[in-house]
């Protein structure tokens, strides 16, 4: 079993007589066989989370529960779990062989016969098995991540830890990596905690994300819930690549007012929003941006500025008023930087939000397909 819970976690640093609050009043239920990403921007209490929970950093208040077992104050090696560091932490002066089956080798009464075969298949299982008598400094930046699996692996935990482990390789790697730690994972079936700033590893390695900011958890769900039902604008912002644009405005009636366009909503929007402030905040994300003709309901004039073709789709830059806002639009479809067009936010894809507080109070509709999957 791996079930493992956080009860109102709390980590507060002292740094020159001020006190800096890392993490506050986690709470996170991670169930057996689960992989949980933490993500968030930087500074937001991910990593400390992940070292408090491997006894690396000590609690100022809360607790860990592990199968129920309180391991709050317990020291790492008695918490039955195995890290992955985003350097590896590689000793330099031993070889593959003796790197993975060190830990074994300090922790177990094992022989060295039965350490070296369950090298062996762990490094059959990574495929690194011809790597074995190398030592770190002959090894690529992939093999060396291999090589950290490997020592993690070997120790069978009830829960690994990674924080960004793959943030040093190269773009090309990183995505095959993700999908090699996806597969481990489900094999092996041991609760993973895995720590990274990168959304779209968020989204692609996850059963679940937990998104942070400042140090409090922001939402928890399934990455496509996160990404279609986002709790507030911090969420909305954050998951999703290009990012969700956001446009100010001021409700009258039906009416949201923005400096440079008035967008009329329907009576049932009107009716979700009666209890809110006047200020709103309006969120589209790119791929629901729509090219128009003149005479569509709420169509706005603006200009392109810049255009990035990708290939499958192309990113149009417009400015409505002094921001800019980005539309994703198919690739097939020819669009040219200086070029005058009416773009349309279609009603049943935008999000509305808070203007003070941010907090989510409609979001985008789904079909019943979407709707099945994030339910």
């Amino acid at each position: 079993m791996g079930r493992l819970q956080l009860n109102d976690l709390t980590k507060v640093f002292n740094s020159g007589g001020n006190e800096i609050v890392a993490v506050n009043d986690l709470n996170i239920d991670i169930e057996d066989g689960e992989f949980l990403v933490l993500v968030g921007p930087s500074g937001c209490g991910k990593s400390t989370t992940l070292r408090c929970i491997a006894g690396l950093e000590q609690t100022t208040s809360g607790q860990i529960l592990l199968d129920d077992r309180d391991i709050t104050h317990r020291k790492p090696k008695e918490r039955d779990m195995a890290m992955v560091f985003q350097n590896y932490a590689l000793y330099p002066h031993m070889t593959v062989r003796k790197n993975i089956g060190y830990g074994l080798k300090i922790t177990t009464d094992l022989s060295k016969d039965e350490i070296s075969q369950r090298v062996k298949e762990t490094a059959e299982l990574l495929e690194i098995g011809e790597l074995l008598n190398k030592e770190p400094g002959d090894l690529s930046g992939g093999q060396q991540q291999r090589v950290a699996l490997g020592r993690a692996i070997i120790r069978e935990p009830e829960v690994f830890l990674m924080d960004e482990p793959l943030s040093n390789l190269d773009a090309k790697l990183r995505t095959t990596m993700r999908t090699e730690i996806q597969q481990l994972q489900q094999e092996m079936g041991i609760t993973t905690i895995y720590v990274t700033h990168d959304q779209t590893e968020a989204m692609t390695m996850g059963d679940r994300i937990a998104i942070l900011n400042q140090g409090e958890l922001q939402q928890i769900g399934e990455p496509l819930e996160c990404y279609h039902r986002p709790t507030n604008q911090f969420v909305a912002g954050f998951i999703g690549s290009p990012s969700m644009n956001f446009l100010s405005v001021q409700r009258d009636g039906e009416t949201l007012e923005h400096d440079e366009f008035n967008y009329r909503v329907s009576t049932n929007t009107a009716d979700e929003l009666t209890a809110a402030s006047q200020d709103l905040t309006l969120g589209i994300r790119p791929e629901h941006i729509q090219l128009v003709d003149a005479e569509t309901q709420n169509a706005i004039e603006t200009t392109v500025q810049v255009v990035e073709p990708m290939g499958e789709v192309t990113y149009a830059y417009f400015e409505i008023g002094d921001q800019t806002y980005t539309a994703s639009i198919d690739g097939e479809y020819r669009i040219a930087a200086g070029e005058d067009v009416h773009v349309a936010f279609p009603e049943e894809k935008i999000h509305i939000f808070d203007g003070r507080s941010g907090d989510a109070i409609k979001n985008s509709e789904l079909d019943e397909k979407a709707d099945a999957v994030t339910a």
